[in-house]
């Protein structure tokens, strides 16, 4: 059997990562090591004091720590393959899977949580109302900080485009957090713990002061509620990107900057996601001799959300 031919001859960099990728990853890594000191101080002092409290949400915060571990090795696998000639449109959609996978343990731990609740709605158990309280709030403290790193990114883009072979345009657009999925979903996960503590926090001052015990799993059950919530919009968002969902206003764009002039009509069109606000195209255009691909390009380079554009051009019927 003949060995595979080598195409590395015929193929050009396509690392549609982010500009702010580094960055983000490095604030990622931060706060899995904030999650995690503070996820085994917990479990160390609940096995110490014999807290049930401190075990309980030392162990929940190991969930989190578990997502946050995965966007932090998505960051750094995306990185080192991002050149890799196996990725046909590099390794932009990395941090979509790892989003995804944020999502699905989110969705998780909002089930287990408003289980939880309601199995102690129906048994109350006895709280440590002050103990507890100080535990929500050094969370609340670390989640807050946490949610600051990771959201201290802002967007902002530019562009230029260059010329390849084959009808090739790559239009070069940097972003610093903005569409970053593996981000949201990490953000998403500090954001929930965030929740949970300031939940908690007021359940447990009315418990202990008004005798409202029941209000501290009520609000298990919003939080679980809106938790997963959450989960649901990231689960949807990095699925249609992963399954390569055509975004209908870009392709009305490019429909409209192609067919503007009147001497060309798309055939057929693919537009989809290849990383964080990059776009690939696929375009078949049936135009007159005089229409090239040239032509088609420099229609489209106001589209500033292709990275990868691949023209064809026919000719009528």
């Amino acid at each position: 059997m003949n060995p595979p031919p080598d195409i590395s001859t015929f193929t050009h960099p396509h690392d549609f990562l982010s500009a702010g990728h580094d960055e983000n990853s490095r604030r990622t890594r931060l706060v899995v090591l904030l999650t995690a000191v503070m996820m085994v101080g917990e479990i160390a002092a609940g096995f110490t004091t014999g807290s049930m409290a401190l075990l309980a949400d030392g162990f929940h915060m190991a969930t989190h720590a578990g997502a946050l571990g995965i966007a932090a090795l998505a960051y750094g696998y995306a990185r080192r393959h991002a050149a890799d000639a196996r990725y046909s449109f590099g390794t932009g959609k990395v941090g979509d899977l790892a989003g995804f996978a944020s999502a699905a343990i989110l969705a998780i731990v909002a089930a287990v949580m408003a289980f939880e609740s309601l199995l102690r709605l129906y048994q109350p158990e006895e709280v440590a109302f002050g103990e507890a309280t100080l535990v929500a709030v050094l969370g609340l403290i670390v989640n807050l900080v946490s949610a600051f790193l990771l959201g201290g990114g802002h967007a902002h883009a530019h562009g230029h485009s260059h010329g390849h072979a084959h009808d090739h345009d790559h239009p070069h657009h940097h972003a610093v957090g903005g569409g970053d999925n593996n981000l949201r979903g990490a953000y998403l996960h500090v954001l929930a713990d965030a929740l949970t503590s300031v939940l908690a926090i007021i359940a447990l001052i009315a418990g202990g002061s008004l005798g409202w015990v029941w209000l501290d799993p009520a609000m298990g059950v919003i939080g679980g509620l809106v938790i997963a919530r959450w989960a649901w919009n990231l689960m949807r968002d990095t699925a249609s990107v992963l399954l390569d969902e055509t975004d209908a206003g870009l392709a009305a764009e490019v429909t409209q900057a192609v067919e503007g002039p009147g001497d060309a009509r798309i055939c057929d069109l693919h537009v989809w996601r290849v990383g964080p606000q990059a776009h690939a195209a696929i375009v078949s255009v049936i135009a007159p001799p005089g229409v090239s691909g040239e032509a088609i390009r420099a229609r489209l380079a106001p589209v500033h959300e292709l990275q990868h554009v691949t023209v064809e051009c026919r000719p009528p019927a």
